[in-house]
């Protein structure tokens, strides 16, 4: 019985402080209707303008890349420069989960540990991901 009151109670607090933002939002919900009016009639003038924006894209990205001599790496190369990424990045992952689970169900304190992992694994995980897109975007 004291339960269900103390229940009841939070929820009519919860109610009181939340009501005054609830009135708040549903009070701008018309203004924010006849904004996206006004938006409709701005997009119709504004297609015109963006076509000839993506005549500007399309005559860059028609363009033939030219490759520089500079620095040339094959395909294989960056597969395998990826791959050399990839295996540490997987055993860093595999023993940050360990250490978590030993942290979490054995009580185990390898906190440092699991924290430096874990930064090492995200370090690598961001480096492999920005050289991943940066080599492999167009496939």
């Amino acid at each position: 019985m004291m339960l269900g009151a103390w229940f009841i109670q939070k929820v009519f607090q919860k109610t009181v402080t939340l009501m005054p933002m609830t009135i708040l939002c549903f009070s701008m919900l018309p203004q924010i209707v006849l904004a996206s009016d006004q938006d409709i009639d701005k997009q119709s003038a504004e297609s015109t303008q963006k076509s000839s924006e993506t005549q500007v894209i399309q005559a860059f990205t028609s363009q033939e890349d030219i490759e520089s001599d500079i620095i040339k790496i094959d395909d294989q190369r960056k597969r395998q420069i990826m791959f050399a990424m990839g295996v540490p990045l997987l055993l860093f992952i595999f023993i940050t989960v360990g250490l978590g689970i030993a942290m979490g169900v054995f009580g185990k304190d390898v906190y440092i540990a699991h924290m430096i992992f874990a930064g090492l694994s995200l370090t690598l995980a961001l480096g492999h991901a920005i050289v991943g897109v940066v080599w492999f975007w167009p496939f």
